[in-house]
């Protein structure tokens, strides 16, 4: 399974989104947080931006919509050429029919679960997407302190992926860092959301390497 790592702008500056994302050249994908005040307690931006940054930038696009009616509005981020589209269960109404339209139309689809969500709902289903994203503070603000009770669902979650083949990662987001990325690769988690620990180094692609490494070398499922 690859170790992947997928800055968030959501610590960079938001003014100058295109020179901020090429800051980070050595990432793999760059996280696109997507709030719209309503399912989260907080605001960024919409598809005319997103439509924007991937006209503007090589660096594939993590898109996470944290957003009432994804249903609605998930395709249209596919549809602009997001690599990753990834959605809250929380919010939609028909998460295995958006996951197929998102494939449809060239994108990952993404399942994402608040800390306090519980996985095993979704594991008959797991087939279906391209990704979990396992929430590891409550979705909304940068900055914040991971929530080590989200280990065991991410253990629970790569388990189940394990057991039943295919090539489903497993995203962990919130409080990601050099303390606590070998903790979260520990657990099963391939791909790291970091946004506070990259955007407030000094050298954010030497930080986006330092990153890479730790959880390769605790990475064991």
């Amino acid at each position: 399974m690859p170790i992947l790592i997928s800055p968030s702008v959501l610590n960079a500056d938001l003014a100058n989104l295109t020179d901020e994302i090429g800051r980070i050249g050595a990432a793999d994908f760059v996280h696109l947080d997507v709030m719209d005040n309503h399912f989260v307690p907080n605001i960024t931006f919409g598809l005319p931006v997103v439509e924007r940054v991937l006209a503007t930038t090589s660096v594939p696009a993590d898109v996470h919509l944290m957003i009432e009616a994804p249903d609605v509005w998930a395709p249209g981020y596919a549809e602009a050429g997001a690599a990753s589209v990834t959605f809250h269960a929380e919010a939609s109404n028909a998460p295995v029919r958006l996951a197929r339209e998102l494939r449809a139309k060239g994108a990952r689809a993404g399942l994402a679960l608040r800390p306090a969500t519980p996985i095993e709902g979704y594991l008959d289903l797991l087939d279906e997407f391209d990704m979990v994203l396992v929430m590891t503070v409550e979705p909304g603000f940068g900055g914040q302190s991971f929530i080590t009770g989200t280990l065991p669902k991410i253990r629970r979650t790569r388990s189940a992926i394990t057991a039943r083949g295919g090539d489903i990662w497993v995203q962990v987001d919130g409080g990601i860092s050099r303390d606590t990325i070998g903790t979260a690769a520990a657990a099963g988690a391939n791909m790291f959301v970091a946004g506070s620990a990259v955007y407030s180094a000094e050298d954010p692609n030497a930080e986006i390497t330092a990153l890479r490494a730790a959880a390769t070398s605790a990475y064991t499922s």
